[in-house]
C-alpha cells in the first residue's frame, strides 16, 4: 500500500465532505443583501461547489491508484497531481498576499499548507 497516497485520499475526501457540508452553509450565510450583488454570490457559491467536484474527482483518482496497478501511467498520474496540488497551492498564496485583507492572512487561511503537503506526499508516493 503507498501510505504518503493514501493519506491525500483520506485528506481529499475529509475535504469533499468539509465542502459539501459546512462550505455550503458557511456560503449561503454570507448570501448578499442588495439584488446587485446576488449574481456575484451565486457565481461564488456555483464556484465554491464546483471545486467539491474536483476534489471528489482526485479522490477517485487517488482510490483508483490504490486499488488498482495502473502500470507505468501511476507515477505519471501521481506526479500530475502533485504538481496540481502544488499550483493550487501557488495560486492561493498568490490571492491572499494580492488581495491583501487583514481578517484573511495566510495564517487564517492556511489551505496552502495542505496543498504543499498533499503535493509532497504525491511526489514522495510517486
Amino acid at each position: 500500500m503507498n501510505i504518503p497516497v493514501l493519506i491525500v485520499a483520506i485528506i481529499m475526501a475529509l475535504a469533499v465532505v468539509a465542502h459539501v457540508i459546512g462550505g455550503t452553509r458557511q456560503t449561503a450565510d454570507i448570501s448578499p443583501e442588495k439584488d446587485e450583488l446576488t449574481a456575484s454570490w451565486v457565481q461564488a457559491m456555483c464556484a465554491f461547489q464546483m471545486l467539491a467536484v474536483d476534489l471528489l474527482a482526485v479522490a477517485l483518482l487517488l482510490g483508483a491508484v490504490l486499488i488498482w496497478d495502473l502500470g507505468p501511467a501511476e507515477p505519471v498520474i501521481l506526479r500530475l497531481l502533485s504538481l496540481l496540488f502544488l499550483l493550487w497551492g501557488l495560486v492561493w498564496v498568490v490571492q491572499v498576499l494580492w488581495l491583501r485583507r487583514p481578517s484573511a492572512t495566510l495564517l487564517r487561511l492556511p489551505h496552502w499548507v495542505i496543498w504543499f503537503l498533499c503535493s509532497g506526499l504525491l511526489y514522495a508516493g510517486s
